[in-house]
């Protein structure tokens, strides 16, 4: 129940022709604390909810629990969820052992692209294809709960 998970910008659209799959996601969030967020999401046509708790000090790991949902629960759920929801498509491209989900961002965040791959320690290595960029992990300007409070449209 640990995610272990680092964050990259993406330095250009290239992993488009490296993707597996491609889904839609709309995204809100009943909780933005920083102790603990809970997400409502859906995916394509399934329904999640998801808590998690506040991150280390290096923003690699945090508590996660994630349960599916039934997509019309979910859909009233993110109506009732606080302002701000994310809308983007995800992508997923596999590297060696290493499954990166790319997300193209829409509406209030358009123009920011987000990869992150999750390993099993902090200290795992992998290989980084070449285009990804700058890694964020542990900003929390780049949390999808703070993209929702901010929009990086907004950003000076």
């Amino acid at each position: 129940m640990n995610e272990i998970e680092r964050k990259f910008l993406v330095a250009s659209e290239a992993f488009k022709k490296e993707a597996q799959n491609k889904a839609h996601i709309v995204q809100g969030f009943l909780n933005k604390d920083p102790q603990r967020t809970v997400r409502i999401r859906i995916k394509g046509n399934q329904g999640f909810i998801t808590v998690k708790g506040k991150s280390n000090a290096s923003g690699t790991s945090r508590f996660e629990w994630e349960k599916e949902i039934p997509v019309d629960e979910a859909e009233h759920l993110i109506a009732i969820c606080e302002k701000g929801i994310i809308d983007k498509y995800r992508y997923e491209i596999k590297i060696g052992n290493h499954l990166f989900e790319v997300d193209e961002f829409l509406g209030d965040n358009q123009g920011l692209i987000i990869a992150e791959v999750e390993l099993s320690s902090e200290g795992e290595t992998f290989s980084k294809p070449a285009w990804l960029g700058k890694e964020v992990t542990g900003d929390i300007r780049y949390y999808n709960s703070q993209l929702s409070k901010h929009p990086f449209t907004e950003w000076s």
